[in-house]
């Protein structure tokens, strides 16, 4: 090639965002990225959760707890003559006893003298459930803790039911018409608490904290993968793993029926095209030819396919090199009126034999750049479109020109962009923001590797406007004006947001 290449410095390499690592699963990359994508649903599950604790926390009644401990020991005769045999089977006796006494100390018997002596309005469920009795591994001790919302009152609870359990164990579980083998000492009397031992402040705030983070995370997650539409640009590499070559961002200035590259060669976003330039110059060459070939479709329809073909044009045409740009999407055609020519003559006239190319093409805003719209709709566009006659005028076109763009129907409408993608390099998807399906996507993803197209790389469209620092970033822009001079211009970014429809 000539003209394009002659302006592309030697040293120049290719700038695109690329996803080379292979899928082992979700990383901790992928974690930190997926969290950031979804951080305002992360931020607002983490307040919730915290929030919902630290109401349960300082509104949630006080409670206190007090605790009385027995102690278990064999009155039995046989033991006081330090006999060790007899000793042994004692102890054995007692640590086999004292087992039970935990739930022994929470039925009936037990807690309903206990209800009666301090007048207690409650059930022995109720009263069951304010109790916490344990007998500690290897001892013969028994715990009995009780928790009310009142202090006085769980000392006196723990100290009853302590006294209840003694006077049950001695005298009237062990029915046999002699005195109780097993005797309880109270050795540890419950005394009033001076502080409530629930809820524990520091204790519930700090797992509101753990708690607040990891289903923050989690909720990132479960949106990540609820989410049906692309979000970011990493979306795309995660189905197909093609570069990212240029993002677009929404701007009023595209909705003009003129490219950016004409509108507003100065600003930020032309700038982007101009990368989109760079990255393709570096395509591979037709067979055959000294051109390239670029073939831009979408997923689906409304993705801003057409603004990004027309602009790409015109970035290759201000770089000096001989552009053709074919509006190959016959069920749809729109470059003609997104660039305010005649297009009621075009390529179906071309393909149905009724003019020839040099009849409808028609130039645009430089010599080297040359548009052939679609015309007419055809009732059998995907028949001319893979006709003999498309064929020969893609390979003169290869022969004529330094790049020759195809705008093509969307993938979820026609197939017409894998068949121009296997005579070319491949192709290039167009891919909007909350427009893309990620479900079609992976079809389509399917569907050309199984025809052997590759997508050479994505231009990411409709993206959320960056920030940028409070001073404002300034930066220079080349451009080549109508007259072919070399002009430079500072400019300023922009926060100005504003919507497109591509």
């Amino acid at each position: 090639m000539a003209a394009a290449e002659s302006n592309v410095p030697a040293t120049n390499q290719v700038v695109v965002e690329s996803n080379d690592t292979e899928d082992d699963g979700i990383t901790l990359m992928d974690l930190f990225r997926i969290v950031h994508k979804h951080l305002l649903v992360g931020i607002i599950t983490f307040v919730v959760v915290f929030a919902a604790v630290c109401a349960y926390t300082f509104l949630a009644p006080p409670k206190y707890s007090a605790t009385a401990q027995v102690f278990a020991t064999y009155s039995d005769s046989s033991v006081q003559d330090n006999n060790i045999s007899n000793i042994n089977s004692a102890s054995t006796y007692i640590t086999n006893q004292i087992q039970s006494y935990p739930t022994l100390a929470t039925t009936e018997s037990v807690l309903k003298p206990v209800i009666d002596d301090l007048g207690l309005d409650t059930t022995v469920a109720n009263l069951a459930g304010q109790l916490t009795v344990t007998n500690p591994t290897n001892t013969a001790f028994v715990n009995i803790t009780a928790e009310t919302g009142d202090a006085k009152q769980a000392s006196d609870i723990a100290n009853s039911v302590a006294e209840s359990l003694s006077n049950v164990v001695e005298k009237s579980l062990y029915a046999s018409g002699k005195g109780s083998p097993v005797k309880l000492s109270v050795v540890q009397r419950a005394a009033e608490p001076v502080s409530p031992s629930s809820p524990k402040v520091a204790l519930y705030l700090a797992v509101g904290l753990v708690a607040g983070l990891i289903l923050g995370v989690f909720a990132t997650l479960i949106r990540d993968l609820m989410a049906t539409r692309v979000e970011e640009a990493s979306d795309l590499q995660d189905i197909i793993n093609a570069p990212i070559m240029g993002r677009i961002p929404t701007d009023e200035s595209l909705q003009s029926n003129k490219p950016i590259i004409v509108s507003n060669p100065a600003g930020r976003i032309a700038e982007e095209f101009r990368r989109i330039r760079t990255n393709l110059s570096f395509t591979s060459k037709v067979e055959g030819s000294d051109a390239r070939m670029i073939v831009i479709s979408s997923v689906g329809p409304s993705e801003g396919k057409t603004t990004v073909s027309v602009n790409v044009a015109a970035a290759l045409a201000e770089n000096g090199a001989k552009v053709l740009l074919i509006d190959a999407d016959l069920r749809h055609p729109s470059v003609a009126d997104r660039l305010g020519l005649e297009g009621g003559a075009g390529l179906t006239h071309v393909l149905s034999g009724q003019a020839t190319v040099k009849d409808v093409v028609q130039r645009y805003w430089k010599p080297n750049l040359h548009i052939l719209p679609a015309g007419p709709k055809p009732p059998n566009a995907s028949m001319l479109l893979n006709s003999k006659t498309m064929t020969e005028l893609l390979n003169v076109a290869l022969q004529t020109y330094d790049y020759v763009i195809v705008d093509t129907s969307p993938m979820v409408v026609a197939n017409d962009a894998a068949v121009f993608g296997s005579k070319s390099d491949g192709i290039v998807l167009v891919s909007g923001r909350d427009v893309t399906m990620k479900r079609d996507l992976k079809d389509i993803a399917v569907q050309l590797d199984n025809l052997n197209v590759p997508v050479v790389g994505f231009v990411f469209n409709f993206e959320k406007e960056r920030k940028s620092s409070a001073n404002g970033n300034y930066y220079y822009y080349y451009y080549y004006d109508e007259n072919g001079k070399k002009s430079k211009h500072a400019h300023k970014n922009s926060r100005k947001k504003s919507k497109h429809n591509g």
